[in-house]
């Protein structure tokens, strides 16, 4: 007899629903998740986060598969994330920064496709940018902008190109969030 597992996950798509492009519903969000296999799916605000579970056990495979599936139904190419909820506690509990009086909307974990690249990080000249500031993580940039990202040229850096990787960002408060809703 096989014993099927289901593991819980949050997909996170980059670019959607802002400034009247790349739309995606929420509830077409929804649709798409169940339509891949996903159950028990929740999202979170307006900017293509969700929460489910499922029975793959790679999410890299998850967010290729939910990629296609936008990609045939509405036909947008929109870069997915998909982590497991035991790969976003670690991401939170690796936080190097004291959050302590920190404004956690100016306060970014950058997502990447792959391993940060700690050589092109530690290029960087943080004094020439202060205020702001970044620090590795494994497969995340963690990025204080204390007066907005706005018009951070720290914050500009943080692309697909420069970092040789796909990556989407999300303020602390949203990703505290979905680890509170993806543990539910």
């Amino acid at each position: 007899m096989t014993t099927r597992t289901t593991s819980r996950y949050v997909a996170l798509l980059r670019g959607i629903n802002v400034g009247g492009k790349n739309k995606v519903p929420m509830q077409t969000l929804r649709e798409l998740l169940a339509r891949i296999g996903g159950t028990d799916v929740r999202t979170h605000l307006q900017s293509g986060n969700a929460v489910f579970t499922h029975e793959q056990s790679d999410p890299d495979a998850l967010a290729a598969e939910l990629e296609g599936a936008i990609a045939d139904e509405l036909g947008l190419s929109i870069t997915c994330m998909v982590r497991s909820d035991a790969d976003l506690r670690r991401v939170v509990e690796a936080n190097p920064y004291p959050m302590e009086g920190v404004n956690g909307s100016r306060f970014l974990v950058v997502f990447l496709s792959g391993p940060a690249p700690r050589d092109k990080l530690a290029g960087i000249d943080q004094s020439a940018y202060a205020p702001d500031t970044v620090q590795p993580g494994e497969r995340e940039i963690y990025a204080h902008f204390p007066d907005s990202i706005r018009d951070s040229k720290l914050g500009a850096k943080l692309n697909d190109r420069w970092l040789g990787v796909r990556a989407t960002a999300r303020n602390w408060n949203t990703v505290t969030k979905l680890l509170e809703l993806v543990e539910q």
